[in-house]
């Protein structure tokens, strides 16, 4: 079952609506792009651009398919058979790939993601997959964070979540004020990472490591 098929909204995002959202045809996604081509100064019938809207509609297909996935059939399946550990299950380094939803940029970076279990664990590859599901959506980076966070709370019901990203915005690299080797940071804690200060900074150590 996926975030369409369970009604019709974009889990993670409850004020979008897919059935008030006229879906384009892929040929008016394709003039569109042919549109911004021209835009832009160019003639989109010039043989190095003819078969770019094409291109263009089949990578926003994979950029944000994300629109098409749940996080919660990721984290359904869980295990309680681990011999009485209760302490962090931490994954570093998962690529974000997502993009600004005020310009369209892409921003890119790392997610370092921890939960305390509360006598159930996940596969670990899922907590992956929930990140990249949240990535191949419009995006803020404040907005990715949380909503990772509160997929692994509200589904696995752990003690608490920690969830840090650094990431680099092309919107502030390529265009606007040009910082090239500005990242932006964001964390967000939940339950016990929250009120244990010891915890969270096990954590951000954890993130720090090299």
């Amino acid at each position: 079952m996926d975030a369409i098929s369970r009604d019709r909204t974009v889990v993670g995002m409850p004020d979008v609506d897919l059935d008030a959202v006229k879906k384009p045809s892929r040929e008016e996604a394709m003039e569109a792009v042919r549109t911004l081509i021209a835009w832009a100064g160019d003639d989109p019938r010039r043989e190095g651009v003819l078969d770019t809207p094409k291109r263009v509609v089949e990578a926003f297909e994979e950029w944000f398919s994300g629109y098409h996935a749940d996080p919660a059939v990721e984290l359904d399946r869980t295990f309680e058979d681990v011999q009485g550990y209760d302490n962090i299950v931490f994954m570093r380094d998962i690529e974000v790939e997502s993009h600004c939803e005020h310009h369209m940029a892409p921003f890119i970076g790392k997610a370092y993601v921890a939960y305390l279990p509360n006598k159930r664990v996940v596969g670990l590859s899922k907590l992956a997959r929930v990140v990249e599901i949240f990535s191949k959506r419009l995006q803020t980076q404040e907005t990715l964070t949380q909503q990772i966070t509160d997929a692994i709370a509200d589904n696995l019901r752990p003690q608490g979540v920690a969830v840090m990203i650094d990431a680099e915005h092309q919107c502030m690299t390529t265009r606007g004020v040009h910082h090239r080797h500005a990242s932006t940071i964001t964390t967000q804690f939940t339950g016990a990472f929250k009120t244990d200060v010891e915890l969270q900074r096990r954590f951000l150590d954890f993130c720090n490591r090299k």
